[in-house]
């Protein structure tokens, strides 16, 4: 009995809840990597532009008192480094990988050095002056316990991140911008001799990225968390492109490989107050960003053969 009883305070209605929580700031990172993997560009740096982001999130903020500033603040920030990445690949034909590391690596340096610079302290950065982003209150859902606690008091760009889902799903797959952005990423040398302007295509989905980039920075500065924390990202943004590859970058199935993250970490966190290992929880995001690459992985290349297959008997 007491094994059911702990399972089922484990395993209860909020645990929806703290899985989308913790899924919400790996999906925008995700939806980042998605816009350029949809020009067959793989933003590795989508880490360095959500923690550059959330660092200017919180000093915008902290400095004018406006939460809206902040995070207008950190996606311009994500498109300029997201331009730097763009100018290096597209401009001067440079690795995108290596780009994206670069930048991984300047981020953390950056944000250091300016965390001493501005706010003279190392570590963390927290102060009841940084305004953070409000959260939704719905009244009538007071007296419904089930659904005030699963639906109440979400921060606005929790709500936000559904809506842009369906936003992208849109743009990628019923307008002629996501059109001619498939087919740059799929064929483009075809889109070239059909006149579109490849390149364009590639700065504006690189420029794009950034802005959503810094977005899922201001939300885990200012939404998840009110503070910033040396390398707070914790490798989110590389889940964030592993749930990318599961999806295959389309918006949807990439929200559904993120909730998978979400939902270890938040049961991970439970299973903590119950004598497991911290080590092993700790792990449990890791193993199950493995799982998703190896998975998406072998339905890609299960894929492959099948058309390979068709094409022959064809």
């Amino acid at each position: 009995m007491d094994v059911f009883e702990s399972l089922g305070k484990i395993f209860n209605v909020s645990l929806i809840y703290a899985t989308f929580r913790a899924s919400t700031p790996i999906i925008y990172a995700a939806l980042c990597a998605a816009v350029t993997q949809q020009a067959n560009i793989l933003n590795v740096g989508t880490e360095g532009i959500m923690l550059v982001g959330a660092f200017t999130a919180v000093a915008v903020s902290f400095l004018t008192g406006s939460w809206i500033l902040g995070v207008l603040a950190a996606m311009c920030g994500g498109a300029v480094i997201a331009t730097i990445m763009a100018i290096g690949h597209i401009k001067y034909n440079s690795e995108i990988c290596a780009i994206g590391m670069g930048i991984n690596l300047f981020a953390i340096a950056i944000t250091k050095f300016l965390l001493q610079v501005i706010f003279n302290t190392s570590g963390s950065f927290s102060d009841p002056g940084i305004d953070p982003i409000p959260t939704v209150h719905f009244a009538f859902l007071e007296n419904i316990p089930v659904l005030n606690g699963l639906l109440n008091d979400w921060a606005f760009t929790e709500w936000f991140v559904i809506v842009f889902i369906i936003i992208l799903q849109f743009l990628f797959y019923k307008t002629v911008w996501g059109l001619r952005l498939r087919a740059v990423g799929q064929f483009p040398m075809a889109a070239q001799t059909a006149g579109i302007n490849v390149n364009a295509i590639k700065y504006q989905a690189i420029l794009i990225s950034g802005l959503v980039g810094g977005l899922a920075g201001a939300h885990l500065s200012l939404g998840y968390s009110t503070q910033f924390v040396e390398n707070m990202t914790n490798n989110r943004g590389f889940m964030g492109v592993a749930a990318m590859y599961f999806g295959g970058a389309n918006p949807a199935l990439t929200a559904v490989g993120c909730l998978l993250f979400g939902f270890s970490d938040s049961v991970g966190a439970r299973l903590q107050a119950y004598g497991f290992p911290a080590q092993f929880v700790l792990m449990m995001p890791y193993l199950v960003t493995i799982v998703v690459l190896a998975v998406s992985m072998a339905i890609k290349v299960a894929a492959s053969k099948k058309k390979e297959s068709s094409l022959i008997t064809g």
